[in-house]
Order: structure tokens, then C-alpha cells, then sequence
């Protein structure tokens, strides 16, 4: 053959080289695509649009407990707020305490730990007791909603071991004051 010919053979072949890897290329892609379509991407076999975050542990549910106030007659009946996932939940959604007196919290040492509002859509006041069931401290709180990103803190007076929730105004029906001690337990 003669160079110009060489030339053109291998300007060709070069053509063709590319043309091939261009229709491989597409190939592969195409084929990747129709596997992402058709397996949609290894994801669920039933695909639902949910909630951005799903949570796999259980809903918080709350015992009942008896308590009493030194300073008041008789024999109340509580939500047990024990653990810590019943403390974050507290009264959060509830816009009543169910026919109940309140929501006793109960901590394992004294704790200093602010209560906060958010999504506690009724007001509240709230009763601080030491380990020795002495008040400690009381506050009116204000609802506050979850679509707020800083609701209030309500910082006890000093450490405490119980706390008592109640309706807005509640304390004043357990003459809660100075003198007063709780005492929590027993069955409602």
C-alpha cells in the first residue's frame, strides 16, 4: 500500500475504534439505566412516601402512681414519668391529664435539669421536690409549639428528685407551699 493509503487505513480504523467505544459507552449506560428502572435501585419492593425520619422503638406509654401531699387531704392519682423516654415525653401532645391529678417525674439521683414545653399544648404548673420530698421550687409554664425551635426552659431553684405537673393553677388544690412534702407510691 502506499503511505496515503496507510494514512486513510488507519484514519478509518481510528474512526471505527472510536465509534465502537462510543456504542459501548452508550450501551452500558443504557443498560444501567434500564436495571436502576427496573430494580429501582435495590430499594423497597413497595415503595411509600412516610415521614423523613421513622422511629423503630415503641410508643412511650405511662403507668399510673399514688401520691400524696402533706399539706393536702387525701390520696392523688399520677402519670409515672420513671424512665428517661417517659421524661422526655412528659405531657408533650396531651391536651388533658385523663380524668388524673398530674404527672409525677421521678429521677434515680437529684437532678437539675430545666422542664421545657414544646408540644405541650395546655399551660401547666409544676411542683419541685428534693429527695426527702421537700418543695423545692414551683413555676407557671406556657405551652409552647413543636413548631418552635426554642421553647422556654423552666430551671428548677435548686437539685430535685420529683417533680409534679399539673394543670395551670393545679398546685393551689394541693396546698402546695413551704411546708409541703410529697410522698410518691402505691397503687391508684
Amino acid at each position: 500500500m502506499t503511505p496515503g493509503l496507510e494514512r486513510l487505513a488507519a484514519a478509518l480504523d481510528t474512526q471505527t475504534g472510536v465509534r465502537r467505544l462510543w456504542w459501548a459507552i452508550t450501551a452500558v449506560l443504557v443498560l444501567a439505566g434500564l436495571t436502576f428502572v427496573v430494580n429501582g435501585a435495590d430499594g423497597p419492593v413497595n415503595p411509600t412516601l412516610g415521614p423523613a425520619t421513622t422511629s423503630t422503638t415503641a410508643p412511650v406509654t405511662f403507668s399510673q402512681v399514688a401520691f400524696r401531699i402533706s399539706t393536702a387531704p387525701g390520696r392523688y392519682c399520677a402519670l409515672l414519668a420513671a424512665t428517661e423516654a417517659q421524661r422526655e415525653r412528659g405531657l408533650m401532645g396531651r391536651s388533658d391529664l385523663g380524668g388524673l391529678d398530674g404527672m409525677v417525674f421521678t429521677f434515680p439521683a437529684d437532678s437539675t435539669i430545666p422542664f421545657v414545653m414544646t408540644d405541650v399544648p395546655v399551660p401547666l404548673s409544676i411542683a419541685w421536690f428534693s429527695a426527702a420530698g421537700r418543695v423545692v421550687g414551683t413555676a407557671d409554664m406556657s405551652p409552647c409549639p413543636a413548631t418552635i425551635t426554642a421553647c422556654p426552659q423552666y430551671p428548677p431553684p435548686g437539685p430535685y428528685r420529683y417533680a409534679l405537673e399539673v394543670l395551670k393553677g393545679g398546685l393551689v388544690r394541693f396546698r402546695v407551699g413551704s411546708r409541703s412534702v410529697l410522698t410518691v407510691g402505691g397503687t391508684c
